[in-house]
Parts: structure tokens; sequence; C-alpha cells
């Protein structure tokens, strides 16, 4: 591995530049999360099209997965953080620009390009840039980089248009400059994994899992897919379900609420530290069960205070299995297929942040707002019953 040595990258100062710029692109992701009631009232659409505008994230990501995933060991990181910078100004300059849906899914789906390519390279830059002191906590920089990102994005975007004049401009003009700000950055790095020069193809990355993790797999994407299903949720509809279900109207209050979300997950993450997985992913999936009950009595009894005790506890509860989701995955996994298997996870892993929020939508269309939040509490709360009592039970023989 080739050692960071010029620069802003010398010690300790390029190991905190690298985990700035993950930060800052993913904060990008969820900026027009408190915004989503407003385009909903300017642009004339209901809850469904929102749901749909923000799904499209998810299939940026997947494909960015898919496709570009191996590029950094081939190109070297820097340029692939540069690109991962360049897709999130091109998303911000389309939500600036918007003025009807066609560009809204635009900047979403560039938005989702971004993510997919800077998670996996950033990752790799912040662990390979720590001084040696530092690299045993790495992995968790990383982590609090990724998801304070997404917490923080909402918090920003919420205080903007609430308080600053063009809500609906302002917040991608201030997310632009710290764009510039990581950029720069990302100029300064040195290259720690310098290009290997082999030959770049477009063809997608290999998904499978083995039969032997199959067992393991399963229980870990079942509690995977409800914690980020819930996810999904709280960064696509919640703003509107403050509105409408709550009579909650204030930007501001709409992106605390996310920013709950993901900092509570970084705290259940945390918790997990120290757990096995075996013994983690139930007791994560329990507290994410708590979480949709809280959730769903604060739909039907039109309670602020206990949809935030709520996102707190499912937050915590999501973080929790989550981490140890992936730990579990990663254990079983043979070491020449653990990140193809991981990437398979992973890919599971966005499908069910898109996927179960259109439903919310259609189902929103149909019977209403609120009986579609109770009815995907219910069915986060059954797949995490599902997962617990997949880990509780004996291990299966790899022929079941």
């Amino acid at each position: 591995m080739a050692r960071a040595d010029d620069g802003v990258s010398r010690g300790v100062w390029g190991y905190f530049a690298a985990a700035g710029v993950l930060t800052v692109i993913m904060a990008g992701t969820t900026l027009p999360t408190p915004l989503y009631g407003l385009y909903e009232r300017q642009f004339g659409f209901g809850s469904l099209m929102v749901t749909a505008v923000y799904a499209t994230y998810a299939i940026g990501v997947i494909a960015a997965l898919l496709f570009f995933g191996r590029w950094s060991d081939q190109l070297g990181r820097r340029p692939l953080l540069l690109a991962a910078v360049l897709l999130s100004a091109a998303s911000a300059v389309m939500f600036l620009i918007s003025d009807g849906l066609a560009l809204l899914f635009v900047g979403r789906v560039l938005s989702g390009f971004s993510a997919g390519v800077v998670t996996g390279t950033a990752t790799a830059a912040i662990i390979e840039l720590a001084p040696p002191r530092h690299r045993r906590h790495a992995p968790l920089v990383a982590t609090v980089a990724n998801m304070g990102g997404l917490g923080c994005g909402a918090l920003l975007g919420g205080l903007l248009a609430q308080y600053a004049p063009e809500p609906l401009r302002t917040p991608f003009a201030v997310h632009l400059v710290l764009l510039a700000a990581v950029g720069l950055l990302v100029l300064l790095l040195s290259e720690t994994a310098p290009a290997s020069g082999g030959r770049m193809s477009l063809r997608p990355q290999r998904l499978s899992v083995p039969r032997e993790v199959r067992g393991t797999f399963v229980s870990a994407a079942v509690a995977g897919f409800a914690g980020f299903a819930t996810l999904g949720l709280f960064t696509s509809v919640s703003p509107i379900f403050l509105v409408q279900v709550l009579g909650v109207r204030s930007e501001a209050l709409s992106g605390l609420v996310v920013f709950v979300v993901f900092a509570a997950s970084m705290i259940g993450q945390l918790a997990t530290g120290p757990v096995r997985a075996v013994r983690a992913l139930p007791i994560g999936c329990a507290v994410l069960i708590v979480g949709m009950i809280l959730i769903a009595v604060s739909l039907l009894r039109a309670s602020f205070v206990l949809l935030i005790v709520g996102a707190v506890v499912t937050g915590v509860g999501q973080g929790m299995g989550f981490r140890a989701a992936i730990a579990a995955v990663s254990e079983q996994s043979p070491p020449q297929r653990r990140g193809e298997i991981t990437s398979t996870l992973f890919v599971v892993l966005y499908i069910a942040i898109s996927i179960p929020v259109v439903g919310v939508g259609a189902c929103a269309q149909v019977l209403g707002l609120r009986t579609a939040g109770v009815i995907f509490a219910a069915f986060v709360a059954l797949l995490a019953l599902l997962a617990a009592i997949r880990v509780a039970r004996p291990a299966e023989t790899p022929a079941r």
C-alpha cells in the first residue's frame, strides 16, 4: 500500500480531510428531505410522487455499486473521490435550477451516483490515510462521517429552508460552496492506491451468496431491510407526515427529526461494538419493533413528542441491527468472497430504502397518509420479528 506522505494528507490532517469529503457528499443526499413538502405544494404533486422522486436515489446508488465499485482500486482513490464531488455538485445544480419534476428526478439519480461512488472509496481512503495510532479507529471514523453527513444534511437543509431566503435554492447554493471546499481537499490529498493500469470494465459486479452463508445472510438481510426501510421513510415522507398528520409546519423541525434518527443510529452502532453479532442482531430487532410501535402510536394520536421518541428508539435499533448484520455476514463469509457478499447485502439494503416507501406513497393515495404510516410500521415490525426469530432458532444445516 502506498503511503500518504505529502500535502494536506500528511499525518492526521489527511485522515480527517478524507472524512470531511465523505461527510459533505453524504450530506447532499439528505439535503432535500425537509424540502419535499415545499416541492409538493409548489409543483402540485402528491405523496406518491414524493416517494418516487426519493426512490430514484437508490437506483443511482445501486448502479454505482454494481458498475463502479471496483474502479477506485484500478484508477486510484483521488480520481473517484473527485468524480463523487462533481456528481454531487451536478445534483445540487439540478435542484438549484429545478422548475418541475424532471430535474428533481435527475438530481436524485446523480445524488445516488455520488453516494455509491464515494462510500467505498472514501472509507478505503480514510483507513489508508490513518496514522498508525488512529488506524484501529478508522472504520468507526468512516461510519461516523457517513451517518453524521446524512443527519447533518437534513438538519442543514431544514434550518436554511426555515430561516434563509429562497428556501428551495439556498440549501443547494450552500452545499455547492462546501463541495468546492472539499474538492480542493481532494486535490491536495496524496494517492494511497496508485492506478494499477488494469482494463476498465462496465460489466456489473457479480452478486451471489454461497450456500454455506445463506442462513446467516437471510437473517442479516431481513433485519437490515427492516432498518433501512425505516431510514427511507424518515428521509422521504416524514416532512409530509409532520404537516398532514401532526400539523407541524416547520422545515427546521423536519430536518431535526431526520437528524435525530441518524444520530441515534450512530449511538446504536457504537453500543453494538462489544456485543457479539448473534446477540446484537435480535436485540436491535427488538428495539426496532418498540420504535415502530411508538411511531404508529404517534401517528394515531398526532403526537410530535412521541414521534421524536420513536425516532430515537428506531434509530438505535436500526444502528444495532445494521452493524450486527454486517459483522455476522463478514464473519461467516469466505475471505476471497467477502466483498462480493457484502456488496450483495448492500444492494438489498438500498432496495429497502426505495421500494417500501413507494408503497407508502401508493397506499396513502388510497387509504390516507396516517393509515399508510401505521401499515408501514406494522410491516417493519413484522420483518424485525421474523429476523429475530431466525437468529434465535438453532443453526440450520446448509442443506436447508
